[in-house]
């Protein structure tokens, strides 16, 4: 042996005892942090997968990154290849000096599943590449088939999920009725809740159509009307953006689960897109999401119902496109059932903008406790709410709580896009009688917006808007130009002299909007004490609906000042929608 074969062989020892001390490194790690940092054995990844044919071998370059697994040596290597047996010292040393001399080595040979691979023959020479910094490697291939992917970087612990996956193919041939179809997840045991949701719908499918429905029919048509739409808003909506490192299918079970969960909690029909839109907001784990959820439990715990202030004006616009596919703007209308008369009169009126919208009420009796919610009291209210839904031909549904009244319909009612409450109480002239008005508490932590009815309903077809350019204002005139075009109703627009270029201003921005959405309305220009003014033009006007912005200055000073609301609330004796 010449003297530079023997400086060879020494340096190359020497790269196998540094390539050897990195791996026992790696293992310690691997042990400190709980992630396994071993070889995938192919004959348990072969199991899992249900590997299926194989193709004739060919000879090609593979990359050396996608090499993760062995034949038979799993536990020699770690997953980068380092060497962990002090015993292959001197063949890796020989492997080295082949792979940097003229001599070189012949091609590994190799199993690939997906685009993963796994050594039959050349553990060293993948070991030697990888430390040496080489990124492809002459290989003979053997590739085997797969109904499930499977990807380089895939862990131990996520075989799991793969050989669930395998099974559902197995079971239900979606691969290959979908070639296209890509059910993959990141949580263990969903797949057979995949196939429970099959099954469902198998059973309903035979239920409409009378008829035993095939296994492939089945599967299909769920994926198609069922999966997919779901899917497909869920994509639209950007949901997977509230929760990295998950999937599709992920979020159409866990939305589906959330749907139901939420349906029994309310008691009532809950759309997907509403209940996709909540999931994200409830359970997102981004940061701003997480801030949000915290911040409001604080000041929900430390501020007073009577000075909060409520949501910010047009909160519940965009949470209602991000919630809805339909144009119509009051689909779902929440009803404070109370049980006496004037509460009956506002199911009335909630009946008929249902009607006006094809849409769905939902009434919401309050107890004061538990107890009371299977009273006869309660289950005759209950009939008559049902009563009076069937005989218009409307869709309704009531539940029943304990709680505060004001705290329970706040509760409920972001899950709607209107509600109505009968006005038996509204907020007194003095002081202090305003501070502890419960409709006015109401009104303010209202996250949607409130129809105030006084006494018997209305044909609600001639409205009044009050506009005066503030935010609040702003999505009263969004609310009365849709209800003047969805409806066909009349409309008229009062604004109120404050000064005579505020007042011009907000007209011509009223008439602007209300032109380039095509519908014509009466322009009325008044001056003196605003609620009087609203008041002495919803009387001109002949107008059976005032619509007008909520509370605009804080709780505290509305309290000192007083509201135009608050007297309007007061003194119209008509329906009044207040806009947030």
């Amino acid at each position: 042996m010449t003297d530079q074969s023997f400086t060879s062989i020494q340096a190359a020892v020497l790269d196998f005892r540094r390539a050897r001390d990195r791996a026992i490194l790696q293992d310690v790690l691997a042990r400190l942090t709980g992630k396994s940092d071993d070889l995938l054995c192919f004959e348990d990844v072969r199991q899992k997968l249900k590997v299926g044919s194989t193709s004739p071998r060919v000879l090609k370059e593979i990359p050396l990154d996608a090499i993760i697994g062995s034949a038979d040596r799993c536990s020699d290597f770690t997953r980068s290849f380092l060497p962990r047996q002090s015993s292959d010292e001197q063949r890796w040393a020989r492997v080295e000096m082949a792979m940097t001399t003229m001599s070189g080595v012949p091609p590994i040979e190799v199993y690939q599943i997906g685009e993963a691979y796994f050594v039959i023959d050349g553990h060293h020479r993948v070991s030697v590449g990888r430390q040496f910094g080489s990124s492809h490697i002459q290989a003979y291939v053997t590739e085997l088939r797969t109904r499930v992917p499977l990807s380089p970087d895939v862990r131990p612990d996520e075989l799991v999920i793969q050989a669930e996956y395998a099974g559902f193919l197995e079971r239900t041939d979606l691969d290959e009725l979908r070639p296209e179809a890509d059910l993959s997840v990141s949580v263990a045991g969903q797949y057979r809740a995949l196939e429970e949701h099959i099954e469902v719908h198998r059973y309903y499918m035979g239920l409409e159509q009378e008829r035993e429905i095939a296994d492939d029919e089945a599967v299909t048509h769920w994926y198609d009307t069922v999966y997919l739409p779901a899917v497909a808003a869920i994509r639209e909506r950007g949901i997977l953006r509230d929760f990295p490192g998950r999937t599709e299918t992920d979020l159409y079970l866990w939305l589906g689960q959330h749907r139901a969960e939420l349906q029994d909690e309310l008691g009532w029909e809950i759309g997907p897109e509403t209940a996709a839109a909540d999931l994200a907001v409830r359970q997102s784990p981004r940061p701003q999401r997480v801030v949000a959820r915290v911040g409001e439990r604080i000041l929900d715990a430390v501020t007073p119902d009577e000075i909060e202030a409520g949501p910010s004006p047009g909160q519940w616009r965009e949470e209602r496109l991000a919630a809805r596919q339909d144009d119509r703007l009051f689909a779902d209308i929440l009803v404070a059932v109370s049980g006496a008369e004037l509460g009956w009169q506002a199911v009335d009126q909630a009946l008929e903008v249902a009607r006006r919208e094809g849409g769905r009420v939902h009434g919401l009796h309050v107890v004061r406790s538990k107890a009371g919610r299977d009273s006869d009291a309660v289950q005759a209210i209950r009939s008559e709410f049902d009563r009076r839904c069937q005989a218009v031909g409307i869709a309704g549904d009531i539940a029943v709580e304990a709680g505060g009244v004001a705290r329970r319909i706040c509760a409920r009612s972001r899950w709607a896009d209107l509600v109505t409450l009968g006005l038996a109480h509204p907020p007194a002239p003095q002081r202090v009688a305003r501070l502890g008005s419960g409709f006015r508490t109401l009104i303010r932590r209202c996250p949607r917006p409130a129809l105030a009815v006084p006494r018997a309903a209305s044909s609600l077809d001639r409205a009044l808007l009050a506009y005066d350019g503030s935010p609040k204002a702003e999505e009263a005139l969004f609310v009365a130009t849709y209800l003047a075009g969805a409806w066909d109703i009349a409309l008229a627009v009062v604004t109120v002299v404050e000064t005579e270029r505020t007042t011009s201003e907000a007209l011509e921005r009223a008439q602007e909007y209300l032109e380039s959405h095509e519908v014509q309305a009466t322009f009325v220009k008044e001056s003196g004490p605003v609620a009087e003014a609203i008041l002495r033009t919803a009387k001109a006007q002949e107008s059976n609906l005032i619509v007008m912005g909520g509370y605009g200055f804080s709780p505290v000073l509305e309290v000192v000042l007083g509201s135009a609301v608050d007297q309007v609330l007061r003194e119209a004796g008509r329906p009044m929608l207040i806009c947030r």
